[in-house]
């Protein structure tokens, strides 16, 4: 099978309107570590969607008893990823979202990226060797995103980090388009990183009560109101639409307008939130990031936040290729 379309051509200054899902094979070393399949590729690609993210926990690929030796293996399966793009016309994203010294995940990093000289020269080194391997790849098949939302680093110290890491992977690929998460979980844009010509990714999980209710990875979460509708009153508050775009998205605009592209890297709402609230909720965000011309990129394709077997107990689900499809869900991404 040939590629089915030409992408659309990424420049760090304006971004495609791609449109896709997080696939989580090589998410976290401990909950899973598997192959991409090319049936996900085959599928998302039949539904009409270009764009996959790719998080990924650098342990996995790297030697156990020497974090600078790839292992190729691996790599190799990563290599299969991005062909499988190719074939089915997918935009791939590679994330580190377990970078040396940085997660937001369990259990946490030994070093600190933000801090440790041996965290940021292994985090160089690994991104310099995925450039030089990827080396000649065109940006509108490949895209790498740096970490995965950054926290705890003011901008002055973020801006240097990310700064030697692009010159690791400039060295051996000039032209590497890069995509940076903003900072505060990806919910603050990064001002800092305005004139280093890359991209950069923000976040869908607002209102958080409503996306992550009963979390089982957020404390707390299992004591959130439930969020059994939309617009979500809390207090005086009302989050609708005109709200979420004042309040979040507003700013990504403006950092559009001074040049710098801008994808929604992940969204989504876990599968305790009211099918119904998520619907109505997901319709508000997708219509803002239409009107403002952003990609997406659903957190995830199967799974709890996903359209195949997420497991909500109030969807009528359709039998699909061995799965249950979330049809109503799917329309309504398909229609954005």
């Amino acid at each position: 099978m040939q590629q089915r379309v030409r992408l659309p051509e990424p420049s760090p200054r304006k971004l495609p309107r791609w449109r896709g899902f997080n696939l989580l094979n090589k998410f976290i070393l401990e909950w899973s570590n598997s192959p991409f399949e090319e049936k996900d590729f085959e599928w998302i690609a039949e539904l009409g969607f270009n764009f996959v993210r790719l998080p990924m926990d650098y342990r996995i690929w790297t030697e156990k008893d020497d974090p600078y030796r790839l292992c190729e293996e691996e790599m190799r399966e990563i290599d299969r990823a991005i062909r499988f793009g190719e074939k089915y016309g997918i935009h791939v994203m590679l994330n580190f979202h377990r970078a040396p010294g940085y997660t937001v995940a369990s259990p946490p990093e030994p070093m600190n990226l933000w801090k440790d000289e041996e965290a940021q020269k292994l985090c160089a080194h690994l991104w310099a060797q995925f450039a030089k391997r990827y080396q000649g790849i065109p940006n509108r098949q490949l895209s790498f995103n740096l970490f995965n939302e950054p926290s705890g680093v003011d901008a002055a110290t973020h801006r240097k980090v990310v700064e030697r890491v692009l010159e690791a992977i400039r060295a051996q690929d000039s032209q590497r388009l890069v995509v940076c998460d903003g900072r505060d979980w990806g919910m603050t844009p990064a001002e800092e990183l305005q004139d280093l010509s890359v991209a950069q990714a923000t976040r869908g999980y607002q209102p958080f009560r409503l996306t992550h209710y009963r979390a089982e990875w957020v404390q707390g979460a299992d004591r959130f109101a439930p969020p059994n509708e939309y617009p979500l009153r809390e207090g005086e508050i009302v989050w609708d639409k005109q709200r979420l775009w004042d309040t979040f998205y507003a700013r990504w605009q403006a950092l559009e307008r001074k040049g710098v592209g801008v994808v929604v890297g992940e969204f989504g709402a876990y599968r305790f939130t009211p099918h119904a609230v998520v619907l109505a909720w997901m319709r508000d965000v997708l219509e803002l990031w239409k009107q403002a011309g952003w990609g997406w990129a659903l957190w995830n394709f199967r799974g709890p936040f996903g359209i195949l077997d997420s497991e909500r107990a109030d969807v009528n689900y359709e039998s699909w290729r061995g799965h249950k499809l979330d049809r109503e869900m799917l329309h309504l991404l398909q229609s954005m």
